[in-house]
């Protein structure tokens, strides 16, 4: 059986991955530091959906789920190379895939220490163990970020990406440089995917499905900046997740052996549409309040998905109707959608 170190397995994406590795047979450990970036009862409530509970989870010490006996938890920073390294030495891990990574555009500008400590620091601790212990493959998340205000439409992994426009985009960036090096000089297999704009059950509390939804259901006007005049390349959280595994699987070979792919959902969605279909499913009229564009933010995201379709065959494609459904259903029912309202 295959082992795979899934980090920042608490995190939307990772619990979803996690889920979906098991269901495949892998072997899985989740590693994540539990943060208090957002509220770690969600990442606690992610958990328990695993089989690892709140009281179990201690600092360095390996959690055993109850209802899953391939997989375990640790709660470490990867910025800890000793525990980190001990964790690469003791399990011998065939694939890696790093979510870990301190998140959000907005609060990047106000809190900089933080984003050069996960995510280049710690990705460098990453980079290293899988140098030591020959990993097969490490997977690690980059995002779409690092197009900054890039103009041209859709976004190619051939397009220039030295302008960012936030921290964390350069974070992101330099993740990928780095990890073309380490590639290049240690002959180890990587792939940086490009996520666009995730969504789904089980999402952050910062971005914007969650804060509109929770906004629109306790009558709260929602912020809608740059007037509404905004696209965002929506991906559905099911379809980043077969991606991913699917990618893992599909190691590049050449020299070196690195690659650097788009996974979005090809078809960019105005901002005004997507709180419209929100509305939908909510079945409440938001109250809307118009405001100017952010620092940091872009008026579109739009993912060439071509090159990822071509070398792992697989085409993300569930339509925003249906994800929306799906994030609505869960979002109801985790926060007593009937209890916000009365």
């Amino acid at each position: 059986m295959k082992k795979v170190l899934v980090t920042g397995a608490a995190g939307f994406i990772g619990y979803h991955l996690v889920t979906k590795l098991l269901a495949d047979g892998y072997s899985v450990v989740g590693l994540d530091n539990i943060n208090d970036y957002y509220s770690p009862d969600l990442k606690y409530g992610r958990l328990e959906q695993l089989g690892v509970f709140q009281s179990q989870v201690k600092w360095f010490t390996l959690a055993t789920s109850s209802t899953h006996e391939d997989f375990r938890f640790v709660r470490m920073n990867i910025e800890d190379k000793q525990q980190l390294f001990a964790l690469f030495h003791e399990e011998q891990f065939d694939f890696i895939v790093n979510l870990a990574a301190q998140a959000g555009v907005r609060y990047s500008i106000d809190n900089p220490d933080v984003y050069i400590q996960s995510n280049i620091v710690g990705f460098h601790f990453i980079l290293e163990a899988c140098k030591t212990y020959n990993v097969k493959h490490l997977v690690h998340a980059s995002s779409s970020s690092v197009y900054g205000s890039n103009a041209k439409v859709p976004f190619s992994e051939d397009d220039r990406t030295e302008t960012p426009v936030s921290l964390y985009a350069a974070t992101k960036k330099s993740n990928e440089l780095m990890a073309h090096c380490y590639s290049h000089l240690y002959d180890i297999p990587i792939t940086c995917l490009r996520f666009f704009t995730v969504y789904g059950p089980w999402g952050r509390p910062d971005m914007a499905p969650m804060l509109f939804a929770s906004a629109i259901a306790k009558g709260e006007s929602i912020k809608i900046f740059n007037n509404g005049e905004m696209e965002r390349d929506f991906t559905f959280v099911g379809d980043i997740v077969n991606g991913i595994a699917q990618t893992m699987t599909v190691i590049p070979d050449g020299s070196p052996k690195y690659r650097m792919l788009n996974i979005g959902n090809g078809d960019p969605v105005n901002l005004m549409e997507f709180i419209s279909v929100l509305e939908k499913y909510l079945k409440i009229d938001a109250v809307k309040s118009y405001l100017p564009m952010q620092a940091g933010d872009v008026v579109r995201t739009w993912a060439d998905q071509s090159k990822f379709v071509s070398k792992i065959g697989f085409k993300p494609e569930v339509k925003l109707e249906t994800g929306i459904s799906a994030f609505v259903e869960w979002f109801a029912k985790y926060y007593k959608l009937e209890e916000i309202q009365s």
